[in-house]
């Protein structure tokens, strides 16, 4: 029996998969504000209970990051995510501004193509499938090819739980074989009628020449920034936890860390207490090679490694409970390794004479990777906070708490949300934490509220306009007098019409 060549199944699937999805969709777009509801609220619950088991499956199949944590991002896109969405209208009326006697309604985008990263499979596809059903919307995943498995299975948790509370069967889909060019035509489906690309460059990219509406979100390079009057202590136990947390996956996380050098001693110190390990000069070296093997290119391999895994890989000894690993830089640029995004717990720490180096330092790692997504301040100068967020390219500014988390609104009043936008800074059509909220059409009925009186049209006189053309003319042929013909009946259907 013939072997069917794997990409022409994949790209199969995928169209069985969009077909599905629409028919589902044009049933869906009949169901009320309170079935919706009902349903997201199942999913919801259903999801939360299994974030423990989805994320030690997570983390068995990518070999990144750490289960409990990734517990927290389930449960974040969840339960936090439920709190945040469940009372947000998405079917029919849905505002009435009655002065302005204009009213907006609420229609769903269609089918959406969801682009699922490694390094947070399983909350960003719960995620995915709670925004998309709260709107109205099917959703269809691409999964990342080491994270398929526990993607599909996400999936499967929010599927069955949205059917058994009423949804319409075939509503949210998986691709489960992993081709990239199925990806790719998945992208460009004419029945797929939004992008929501979370994921490396290189897809977001095509999310954005699909010639589709996309969602998409660029790199981190997070910069966080202890300024003078920062709580040291607080400031060093937030950096390390929130580095460490899921092993710097996160694209939120803090990549690098300016400190003033008038407090950078004591919080080297706090730095080390917490969990910190100063890497020598030499074990500097070995780390950059390690992190970049090719010069501005992340090695794959300590992605969502642990501190003393990547350690081990130096063949370096750093105390037990070692947390991150901080390498004492001074340069920027995409050829120094410790400045680049290493969504690891490897820090680079730069030491600054004030604020305005330290402002310079942020613009300069921000401009090699990571515009427009996020930075970080630990500081008790509110003024000197807002500066900061007036004048840094960035679309989140979180002051005083985790990045990783806080970017996410685990720790913040910011929107819960898997999918950062990183605004016009980072090419980006958002720079919104990507919700529910961006994926309806808001139409709007407006009632005529003013009295206009359109004037009569006015039009020079024909004989003017003879008088004119033969005027310029000056000596008049046969050819002369077609062209003033013809400019004349010009004139003469423009006032008929």
């Amino acid at each position: 029996m013939p072997t069917l060549d794997k990409d022409l199944l994949a790209i199969q699937e995928m169209r069985d998969a969009v077909k599905k999805a629409s028919e589902a969709q044009a049933a869906y777009m009949q169901f009320s504000q309170q079935q919706v509801d009902q349903i997201v609220k199942a999913v919801a619950d259903a999801a939360f209970k299994e974030a423990d088991r989805l994320a030690k499956m997570a983390v068995r199949e990518t070999g990144m990051g750490v289960p409990n944590h990734k517990k927290i991002k389930n449960e974040v896109a969840s339960r936090d995510l439920y709190e945040d969405i469940k009372d947000l209208k998405t079917v029919g009326i849905v505002g009435y501004d009655r002065a302005a006697k204009v009213t907006e309604i609420a229609s769903p985008f269609g089918v959406i193509a969801g682009i699922v990263p490694t390094t947070n499979p399983t909350s960003t596809a719960i995620f995915k499938a709670m925004i998309s059903l709260k709107t109205r919307n099917a959703l269809v995943l691409s999964p990342h090819p080491y994270a398929v498995k526990c993607t599909a299975e996400a999936l499967d948790v929010c599927r069955i739980a949205a059917e058994q509370a009423g949804a319409p069967e075939g509503l949210l889909q998986c691709l489960t074989m992993a081709s990239m060019d199925a990806t790719q035509q998945l992208l460009k489906h004419p029945q797929i009628n939004l992008i929501l690309a979370t994921g490396g460059g290189a897809l977001v990219k095509a999310a954005y020449s699909s010639g589709k509406p996309a969602y998409g979100v660029g790199p981190g390079n997070v910069p966080a920034y202890v300024e003078k009057s920062a709580n040291i202590a607080k400031a060093a136990q937030h950096l390390v936890q929130s580095k460490s947390f899921d092993n710097g996956t996160i694209c939120a996380t803090e990549q690098a860390i300016i400190v003033d050098e008038s407090v950078s001693e004591r919080l080297l110190t706090e730095l080390q207490k917490k969990g910190a390990y100063i890497l020598t000069a030499e074990e500097k070296q070995k780390m950059e090679k390690l992190i970049s093997p090719t010069p501005g290119k992340v090695n794959p391999k300590i992605v969502g490694k642990s501190a003393a895994c990547l350690a081990d890989l130096l063949g370096i000894t750093v105390p037990s409970g070692t947390k991150v690993l901080i390498g004492l830089e001074t340069k920027v640029g995409k050829e120094i390794p410790f400045s680049l995004e290493k969504l690891s717990p490897i820090f680079a720490l730069y030491t600054v004479k004030d604020s305005v180096a330290a402002k310079q330092v942020m613009i300069d790692l921000l401009n090699i990777g990571g515009r427009g997504h996020t930075c970080s301040i630990h500081t008790e100068n509110a003024a000197l906070a807002e500066q900061f967020a007036v004048e840094l390219p960035v679309s989140r500014i979180v002051i005083n708490t985790l990045s990783s988390i806080g970017a996410v609104g685990g720790t913040t009043g910011l929107a819960p949300s898997f999918t950062l936008g990183c605004g016009t800074f980072g090419g980006n059509i958002t720079s919104d934490n990507v919700t529910a909220r961006h994926l309806i059409n808001i139409k709007r009925m407006a009632y005529g509220t003013k009295d206009v009186t359109v004037p009569e049209p006015q039009y020079e006189p024909l004989e003017a306009i003879v008088e004119k053309q033969v005027a310029q003319a000056g000596e008049v042929n046969a050819d002369m007098v077609q062209q003033i013909v013809d400019q004349v009946l010009k004139q003469i259907t423009l006032q008929n019409n």
